[in-house]
């Protein structure tokens, strides 16, 4: 009978080991994250911070890369992360970005308060500039008059509260000229638009004359008319021969007529128009008589 025995074993062999058994139990990556993140915005915040009208992008990522960098710096203290310096770093770029996006905002909306003034302030010289002289060619033909020795004084400028009359002119400071001529009676079509059965219509023609420099925008123009003493407001007539308006552009030294019709009641007796040359412009009565 053989027997089987196993071969002796050196002394010096070790049993083998699973894989992995030499790892440290508990070990666990640096995590750096937060830190390097709080650097990275802090620094974009900062130079943002840079260019007053980005200092809400500067406000948005200060706020971001403060709260980053004072959690990586805890993580630091708590040996979780080996970046404390960067944490640190970003934590102070942090808080540069936030103070450069508080004066940001300070410059960029005192910077656009500035320029609302100065838009309003421009828009208020131009308003002032088209103020109405009222007697326009008439009233300029009268003084000459009555400075050359003639009996007949110049005629007197009207206010520019007061209506004007039939054929007055109302020059504005830019040099444009508004001129309605007599309110006269007009037959309305069969087919016009505004015009009431009983009611009288009257014709009037408004001229516009430009003596400036510039072009003038006729677009913009409106024309109104109210009748009676009451002030009724007159309807303004549309048919194939009225009520197109104004429209183009008037160059230099040219001038445009335009013929309006205005619905009126039977015993009306004048006619109030009033003509606006544009936005810019104050608005001038004629008070014509029916």
């Amino acid at each position: 009978m053989s027997q089987f025995t196993q071969p002796p074993q050196s002394p010096h062999s070790q049993p083998q080991q699973p894989y992995g058994a030499g790892h440290t139990p508990g070990l666990r990556p640096a995590r750096n994250g937060l830190g390097i993140a709080a650097l990275i915005l802090g620094l974009i915040g900062a130079v943002s911070g840079l260019i007053p009208f980005l200092f809400w992008l500067a406000g948005i990522l200060g706020t971001i890369a403060l709260i980053l960098g004072l959690v990586g710096r805890g993580r630091a203290k708590r040996g979780e992360a080996t970046n404390k310096n960067m944490a640190t770093f970003g934590t102070v770029l942090a808080l540069i970005a936030l103070i450069m996006s508080v004066v940001g905002a300070v410059i960029t909306f005192k910077a656009v308060d500035d320029a609302v003034d100065d838009l309003n302030k421009a828009v208020s010289d131009t308003t002032a500039s088209a103020k109405p002289k009222a007697g326009g060619d008439k009233a300029g033909k009268g003084e000459e008059k009555g400075k050359s020795g003639d009996d007949k004084p110049g005629k007197e400028e009207k206010p520019s509260t007061e209506a004007l009359e039939a054929g007055d002119s109302a020059v504005y400071d830019d040099d444009v000229t508004v001129t309605v001529g007599d309110a006269t009676k007009y037959s309305a079509t069969e087919y016009a638009a505004g015009h009431t059965k009983g009611n009288k219509a009257y014709q009037v023609a408004v001229v516009i004359e430009n003596a400036g420099k510039e072009k003038f925008d006729s677009t913009l123009v409106t024309v109104e008319a109210r009748a009676g003493q009451d002030g009724v407001d007159a309807e303004q007539i549309f048919d194939d021969k009225v009520g197109e308006g104004f429209s183009g552009t008037v160059l230099p030294g040219k001038k445009v007529t335009v013929l309006y019709a205005f619905d009126a009641p039977a015993d009306a007796k004048n006619l109030t128009v009033e003509v606006s040359p544009g936005f810019t412009y104050d608005a001038t009565q004629w008070d014509l008589k029916l």
